[in-house]
């Protein structure tokens, strides 16, 4: 089964992803005769198939249960097993949308890695756009390619082993897009340029994390003619939604009228018992009540209307890189511009 394409009921060889918690998730290739074991119970893989994705299973045990949930590229971003440091969901969006990626999109990444971007990039541009993905390292291109031909991306994506800043891409006239994850991005600027195809316009996206690899790269995108050269930084800052109670002005005005005569009342039993202690009254304490019971303090809280609220973090964290954006100008463009020059 594709992660480019949907289907309703589970099969044996499909891959689905159990969804416990919104933290507790994992995938499973289902394989008859084979067991899910996790802290809810046991899920027979026999019994998954023929369910319909997204339907709940109970455990055995009756326990527990989880969610049998179609695979995405978003779902697999948070349950792939990590070779390296991946991209995640902010970054992805942020990339493909600047990248400008869609259905024919011919594009070069670099490096693969564990794939996270890779299968999110196949879906975009799928059915007719191809991938040509570069990992410097054998092991990790090797899982990586058993990886894109169990999901069914076989056709979509090309890997290749190859250290791409000291031998380059080898493809020229080819791609509309380029995205490189690099330790020195800068090394491979130039082979991107021959990549592109010379009578369009294309993009490219350098994804560092240190702003001293921006400075080398912006310098190598200036001296290979690219253009319109922007870095930007994506950051996630969660939302804490709550109830909280809104008072009126009445209600506010009502509120701090109680609150003073409770503070009031407190200071005269405090006079009153500092006096007794003077005159050495030993008879007990006066009663000091006015006949009418003590307003609680929480009365208006309590009768106020509740509202939900948005709340966002005061610091934002989760910083993974900079993504540095240039624009490859086209050869066509080019010849045109010099020729009005002269």
């Amino acid at each position: 089964m594709a992660f480019k394409g949907w289907k309703t009921t589970i099969e044996a060889g499909d891959h689905v992803i159990a969804y416990l918690t919104r933290e507790s998730m994992s995938a499973i290739l289902i394989k008859r005769d084979e067991v899910y074991n996790c802290r809810f119970g046991q899920f027979p893989h026999n019994d998954m198939i023929g369910k319909k994705f997204g339907q709940k299973m109970i455990s055995h045990t009756g326990k527990g249960f989880m969610y049998l949930l179609h695979p995405t590229p978003e779902l697999w971003t948070m349950v792939l097993p990590h070779r390296t440091q991946i991209l995640y969901l902010p970054d992805i969006s942020f990339i493909s949308s600047f990248l400008d990626l869609k259905p024919g999109t011919r594009m070069i990444e670099s490096g693969t890695g564990s794939g996270s971007f890779s299968h999110s990039i196949a879906r975009t541009i799928a059915p007719t756009g191809k991938l040509f993905t570069f990992e410097y390292h054998k092991e990790r291109a090797d899982r990586a390619k058993q990886e894109f031909e169990e999901h069914g991306l076989g056709d979509l994506i090309q890997i290749e082993h190859r250290d791409v800043c000291k031998n380059g891409f080898g493809l020229e006239d080819e791609v509309h897009a380029v995205f490189l994850d690099l330790p020195a991005p800068w090394e491979a600027i130039g082979s991107a340029k021959k990549a592109f195809k010379t009578r369009r316009s294309g993009k490219i996206c350098c994804f560092s994390p240190c702003i001293e690899q921006v400075t080398k790269t912006v310098s190598a995108l200036n001296e290979h003619g690219f253009v319109d050269i922007t870095m930007y930084e994506c950051l996630s800052r969660p939302h804490d939604v709550k109830g909280y109670r809104i008072l009126t002005v009445d209600d506010a005005i009502r509120q701090a009228k109680e609150k003073e005569a409770e503070r009031e009342r407190v200071r005269q039993e405090n006079f009153l018992k500092r006096k007794r202690e003077r005159d050495g009254d030993t008879t007990g304490e006066a009663d000091t009540s006015s006949g009418t019971p003590t307003p609680k303090m929480d009365t208006v809280e309590e009768q106020a209307e509740m509202v939900p609220v948005s709340k966002t973090t005061t610091e934002t964290h989760g910083h993974t890189s900079f993504l540095t954006f240039a624009t490859f100008l086209p050869v066509q463009a080019k010849d045109e511009s010099e020729a009005n020059s002269v």
